[in-house]
């Protein structure tokens, strides 16, 4: 299975536009994703984006659970408007639903924004929009078939 996006190639700067409010000219806009070589046993999809830098702490950034399983794209700000049938957001940590883009702390350095698809054995999984990361990667535990990646870089 491989994960893209039409925004930025893999170890490569996500586009400002993308990023969070709190950064200039940041418009907090989903990004757009695809993905195909789905393993044909697949009942759904569910979808993290965290930022596992030292300063960030595995901030998450963005939580899907029960994508159906004939989806293959996520158009470009399609969170909280434009989201595929029975899928579900969960809040991120800022605290808001939905997608929340990149707003490393100044000086911080480069960090890395992993982008997590997880082919499911599962129809639906049943999570608090509050989940946390830990809930999310133990309710998906003896349910995923496969994952695929794509990093995307952002610094300020």
């Amino acid at each position: 299975m491989k994960i893209t996006s039409s925004a930025f190639q893999e170890g490569k700067t996500i586009p400002t536009k993308f990023a969070h409010h709190g950064v200039d000219d940041g418009k907090n806009i989903s990004l757009p994703l695809n993905w195909t070589d789905v393993p044909p046993v697949t009942k759904s999809f569910a979808l993290s984006i965290v930022d596992p830098h030292p300063v960030a702490k595995d901030w998450v950034h963005w939580f899907i659970i029960n994508i159906p399983s004939n989806v293959a794209i996520l158009a470009e700000g399609a969170s909280q408007k434009n989201m595929p049938k029975s899928s579900k957001e969960l809040h991120n940590t800022y605290g808001t639903l939905g997608y929340g883009g990149p707003e490393p702390p100044k000086g911080s350095g480069v960090h890395p924004y992993v982008v997590t698809l997880f082919a499911l054995n599962v129809e639906k999984i049943d999570l608090s929009e509050k989940t946390t990361l830990t809930e999310f990667n133990k309710a998906l535990e003896g349910k995923t078939i496969t994952t695929a990646k794509l990093t995307g870089m952002y610094e300020r």
